[in-house]
């Protein structure tokens, strides 16, 4: 059972609350942060407090909050669609809005102007770079990257990144709050696009493409060799780890005479390409490499939220 801290250590205002807006608002106010979650409409704000209420009452059914928890965190997360007032007091504001830098420029510069220069302006930014959006502001040594990974509730990792700009002051507040809300943060010393968890991600599935593009296995088989093979052991062992324990003499002979054989393909293969050419985007809108009818649909949210859970209360024991 997690119970949330008794001090306060930032009023924070989360800007969005879709998909990882409205699981950040619920990190911190589980927590005891209070936080002002922001949505464009009222449709937006409701369907990210509906997102909350139906986390909470799996994190219940669960045996990671009890029952009153429910009302207590929903207590601390205050709704509005009214920028204004959701940065109206706030001592670190994090932004979740769509991956573009346009969009962040425009939202940061009018941070910029509403909060007193005490304010963290953090972006939730997964691939864009912190100092690009914290460019043509007054005060940018407050701004930085805080990257969560979905769902953030759940996934204890965040990814921290200065901006050219940044200070030091500026990014230990960063990880206190991260900290304090439980999360397990990373600093990235250098801005490359995808900072390190989408790198690994991406290599990964990068070769994943090309082994189904080449025919070498199905994409059930593809996924069950992680699912039942490296992803069972990295959990406990990354990468690095991995070959210390497997021996570097070893990882070194086999990424020799196997590294020429990777994919080192410079953009989506062309079954991926194909599959969005025809509309098919995966489980959002219903077709992907897999079809995602409404049962499939439930089971495998149902297993992924169930295991991730599982790695949390493993991770408090």
């Amino acid at each position: 059972m997690i119970v949330p801290g008794s001090t306060e250590i930032e009023r924070l205002a989360v800007i969005g609350c879709g998909t990882m807006g409205h699981t950040i608002a619920l990190n911190a106010a589980w927590f005891g942060i209070q936080v002002k979650m922001y949505g464009i409409d009222q449709k937006d704000v409701q369907n990210g407090l509906l997102a909350v209420k139906a986390k909470l009452k799996t994190l219940f059914e669960k045996d990671l909050i009890m029952q009153n928890q429910q009302d207590q965190i929903l207590e601390k997360i205050t709704c509005t669609d009214s920028l204004s007032e959701a940065v109206s007091g706030a001592t670190f504001i994090i932004e979740c809005i769509p991956e573009n830098l346009a969009l962040k420029n425009d939202l940061f510069v009018k941070l910029d102007e509403m909060c007193n220069e005490g304010v963290i302006l953090a972006t939730n930014t997964s691939g864009l770079s912190p100092s690009l959006i914290g460019l043509n502001l007054k005060h940018p040594q407050r701004t930085l990257a805080t990257h969560f990974w979905n769902p953030a509730h759940l996934i204890p990792l965040v990814e921290v990144l200065r901006s050219k700009f940044t200070n030091d002051h500026t990014f230990k507040r960063a990880i206190d709050l991260l900290k304090f809300m439980n999360k397990k943060p990373i600093e990235v010393k250098k801005e490359v696009p995808g900072m390190v968890g989408n790198r690994l991600q991406f290599a990964l599935f990068r070769e994943a493409q090309f082994l189904l593009e080449q025919g070498i296995a199905s994409k059930e088989d593809i996924d069950a060799a992680v699912t039942y093979g490296i992803g069972r052991r990295l959990p406990v062992t990354g990468p690095l780890l991995s070959a210390d324990m497997g021996g570097l003499d070893v990882f070194a002979s086999i990424s020799d005479y196997l590294f020429k054989d990777l994919s080192n393909a410079d953009q989506s293969s062309g079954k991926l390409r194909d599959l969005i050419a025809q509309g098919h985007f995966g489980q959002k809108n219903g077709e992907g490499y897999y079809s995602w009818n409404e049962k499939f649909t439930a089971e495998m949210n149902y297993k992924r939220e169930e295991q991730l859970i599982q790695f949390l209360k493993d991770d408090i024991n």
